[in-house]
């Protein structure tokens, strides 16, 4: 069941970055934004764009959870959590990520 959560937090995150890929996949370049283990993104830089980028790419990935959550019935922090794993493990080098500690960790 697990396997099919992961796949489809994997699945749908895709969905979400291709609607804006080449905007995100700057951020994360730039170094702007970074990936945590709670499954959402957070922003590096306080800019207008940059916060802008990071409310459209988390209520995206929100509602994802929630519907994950609710057909697997399942708690959604659990699902936000498991995608928080992935998508840190994912993330590229040069990208950063918000280590248990809370700092942030370029990879």
């Amino acid at each position: 069941m697990k396997k099919s959560i992961l796949m489809a937090v994997f699945s749908l995150g895709l969905l979400s970055q291709s609607v804006q890929a080449l905007t995100l996949d700057e951020a994360r370049a730039q170094g702007r934004v970074g990936e945590t283990l709670s499954g959402y993104l957070a922003p590096r830089e306080q800019d207008k764009e940059t916060l802008a980028l990071v409310k459209k790419i988390n209520d995206a990935r929100s509602e994802s959870y929630q519907q994950l959550a609710d057909s697997n019935n399942l708690p959604v922090d659990e699902v936000a959590k498991m995608a928080g794993q992935k998508l840190v493990s994912r993330a590229q080098s040069g990208e950063y990520v918000k280590g248990i500690n809370g700092k942030w960790l370029r990879k």
